[in-house]
């Protein structure tokens, strides 16, 4: 299977280029940096310059935009969007609908609950059940 891209331009009205990625299926710019053991949803999108690292999964409409990382094994849910330069933590969980704002940070193990807006700049802790489930905390 050789690799197909597809072209869009933005609103500042740059081509960009994205191809499907190995697992998965869904759209990541040639520019962003996403690990083959990572999960791509057909329907999601990862944009330039974001980074996807190992084990994570970017499920149905998810969205990471530019400059964003998702860490190892974070799981970002249905119609999600990461915003640009956020920083989602290892094993940290995503609800659907949720908004991560511009240069948030989610924790390492959080669980962001469906439909939540983080607001840009924020920051969203791991409450003790989530540090208990990794089997962080006492």
């Amino acid at each position: 299977m050789g690799i197909s891209y597809v072209e869009f331009e933005d609103e500042a009205g740059i081509l960009r280029r994205y191809r499907k990625h190995a697992n998965g299926r869904g759209l990541v710019a040639t520019t962003a940096k996403v690990d083959p053991s990572a999960f791509v949803d057909p329907t999601a999108y990862v944009d330039p310059g974001a980074e996807v690292q190992r084990g994570a999964q970017i499920g149905p409409g998810g969205w990471i935009e530019g400059d964003a990382i998702v860490a190892e094994r974070a799981v970002i849910g249905v119609n999600a969007h990461i915003g640009r330069r956020a920083v989602v933590g290892r094993n940290a969980v995503i609800g659907p609908y949720a908004n991560v704002g511009t240069g948030a940070k989610v924790q390492n193990g959080a669980r962001v609950p469906r439909e939540t807006t983080i607001a840009d700049g924020d920051e969203y802790r791991a409450s003790t059940e989530d540090l208990r489930r990794l089997g962080l905390a006492a």
